[in-house]
């Protein structure tokens, strides 16, 4: 302000008065005009973030908030990218949510696949919330902690609720689950209850009408709620929405097991998922059907392990009356039967180190050798990112002169967990949500599965968002990304969490396709050389004495350092440049223009 006279105090006194109202008027209206979902009392929105799950399989979490409450749905593990290395796990970055932990109500979980419960074990401890499932999920969950030495507490950390069917108080939410067919037991889809709506959360879903080991889907409970007009949404799994096939069933597939089984000369092999109790089931009853005993290929190693595997899951069947005792012998006891006696089961089907498939392919297994008369049978699926493991497997089985029967070449010997299109169209005649949100697919899956919804299910909004877009819900209005909330993939290494964009992961991918050099500086506190440079390498060229790149790297660093000036050679900043753009200059002439490798250098003061 320019002032054209000596202002008196009482003028003075009235200029700071206004500047104060002024900025109390300022901050009122920013307070105002603070985004709905921000205010929390008298919002009646419901809102919907993923926090992992959207354009891609697995690493399910999801997030619904309302009058500032949040109710996270499922929390699972990821699918490790190979260049990523030795990194054992990830799961999603939890630290938004984390800001919010005290109004966090409860973990809900639709079913246990480790792409929806794994994850617990690393993200559980920040929030201790109650978590809720049912028995099959609880179980897992419980000996999974209890490896990590830690403890759920009965009733209070963790509560079981009725696989029939349940209502759960999780103010201000309520919760109603009901059953649905999926390929482990047990599996619930959840209608999200709030003044403001309801939502149906369907977890991974399908409709195998003929489910050997359970009911069926609950259809009616299905249709009530599809026909209720104050059903706000449906996010709903998109895996598999493009296959235009009906599902195969699990009765199917027994059916051709016992085929397989009845023509083959020895040992019938069968690799599968370690918790499809459904799938050891059908290998049992195709067993007895040709005239042969079930088994399950226990671990070599008969301590206990920090795991929950292919043993554990057969017991689990048996105590919940999934399994009969009798169904499923362990390998030792049936081991001496004439090999066209024995049906096994036993894990490998993604091509995992560790499993048994691999091991067996690999002649790790000391108590039992694949033989030329053996038949192995893939009853899964090849999950995306495993292709080469499974490449490895098919490879060695056949120079091993086995015949194997695929989902490429051998009709029903798998029957998916998820959904195809005329499934999604079953689906959609019986519900009718005001808005589409497609979760857990691809992104082509994920828009297939909200065209669907329109067209025959009749939504009138599709949303197809990204992890971290937070939709805002509201009865008979348009939906809308409110916020963007910060998510991300965690991995853990051992003990050590760390973001996938950690400059470790950076670097690690770097060195995998361009390789290093390693160079160690000799230098006076003045950056002078004081000797010559020593110069190794990962993937670059040879590291003994006489390789002919090692010297012209020597060369070439050397001349480069001389070269800078008393000023320059004083930033070990410079003298790193100058170490880089040598070596380029003798790896591109060698190895092509393209060629980047990774560059350490290491300051030794002289």
């Amino acid at each position: 302000m320019v002032r054209l006279h000596k202002q008196k105090p009482a003028e003075i006194a009235e200029e700071i008065a206004a500047d104060e109202s002024a900025k109390r008027v300022k901050k009122a209206k920013t307070i105002a005009d603070k985004p709905a979902h921000e205010s929390e009392e008298n919002d009646e929105k419901i809102y919907f973030v993923a926090l992992g799950g959207l354009e891609h399989i697995g690493q399910n979490m999801y997030v619904y908030k309302y009058k500032g409450k949040y109710l996270v749905v499922d929390c699972g593990m990821g699918f490790l990218e190979e260049e990523i290395g030795a990194g054992d796990v990830q799961y999603c970055d939890t630290t938004w949510l984390e800001k919010h932990k005290k109004d966090v109500v409860a973990f809900v979980i639709t079913h246990g696949h480790e792409d929806h419960i794994g994850a617990l074990k690393f993200i559980w401890p920040k929030f201790k919330k109650p978590i809720y499932c049912t028995r099959f999920p609880g179980e897992i969950i419980k000996k999974t902690f209890a490896g990590m030495e830690m403890e759920l507490r009965d009733g209070k950390d963790i509560i079981i609720f009725d696989h029939h069917g349940a209502t759960l108080k999780l103010d201000p939410f309520e919760v109603e689950t009901f059953h649905v067919t999926h390929s482990v037991p047990e599996a619930q889809m959840l209608i999200i209850k709030t003044p403001a709506g309801k939502i149906l959360h369907t977890g991974d879903w399908t409709f195998n009408d003929d489910n050997p080991i359970e009911d069926t889907t609950d259809f009616a409970r299905l249709r009530e709620i599809g026909s209720d007009p104050k059903l706000l949404a449906c996010a709903c799994d998109s895996t598999d929405s493009d296959r235009q096939e009906v599902q195969t069933t699990e009765v199917q597939v027994r059916d051709s097991l016992a085929e397989i089984m009845k023509n083959a000369p020895g040992r019938v092999i069968v690799t599968g998922y370690s918790r499809s109790i459904a799938r050891m089931k059908m290998l049992a009853e195709a067993a007895h059907m040709s005239g042969r005993i079930a088994a399950i290929k226990e671990r070599s190693n008969p301590n206990p392990v920090p795991y929950v595997g292919l043993p554990e899951f057969r017991q689990m069947g048996i105590d919940m009356g999934y399994l009969g005792n009798d169904d499923l012998y362990l390998f030792d006891e049936i081991k001496d039967l004439p090999a066209e006696k024995q049906a096994i089961y036993l894990t490998g089907s993604q091509g995992e180190q560790f499993a048994m498939l691999t091991r067996l392919c690999r002649g790790h297994v000391k108590e039992m050798k694949l033989m030329p008369t053996d038949t192995v049978v893939f009853s899964a699926i090849i999950i995306p990112g495993r292709e080469q493991d499974v490449s490895f497997l098919y490879n060695k089985l056949a120079r091993m002169g086995i015949k194997t029967h695929t989902i490429f070449d051998t009709n029903n010997v798998h029957a998916s967990g998820h959904a195809g299109r005329p499934e999604y169209e079953r689906f959609y005649d019986m519900v009718h949500p005001q808005v589409s949100i497609p979760m857990h697919g691809e992104y082509i899956t994920e828009m297939l599965n909200g065209k669907m919804a329109m067209e025959r299910g009749g939504a009138k909004y599709m949303m197809v968002v990204h992890n971290g877009e937070m939709i805002a819900l509201s009865d008979g209005n348009e939906p809308y990304v409110c916020e963007t909330v910060d998510t991300g993939m965690v991995v853990m290494e051992g003990e050590t969490e760390r973001s996938a964009d950690d400059q470790v992961y950076k670097n690690r991918r770097k060195i995998a396709t361009s390789g290093a050099v390693f160079v160690t500086l000799p230098v006076d506190k003045r950056g002078f050389l004081k000797g010559t440079p020593e110069v190794s390498s990962a993937g670059i060229f040879e590291t003994d004495e006489t390789g002919f790149m090692k010297r012209q790297i020597q060369i070439e660093i050397t001349k480069a350092i001389d070269g800078l000036t008393k000023a320059e050679r004083k930033s070990q900043d410079n003298l790193y440049r100058a170490v880089q753009v040598a070596s380029n200059k003798v790896v591109r002439a060698s190895l092509g223009a393209d060629k980047k490798p990774q560059y350490c250098v290491h300051f030794v003061l002289k």
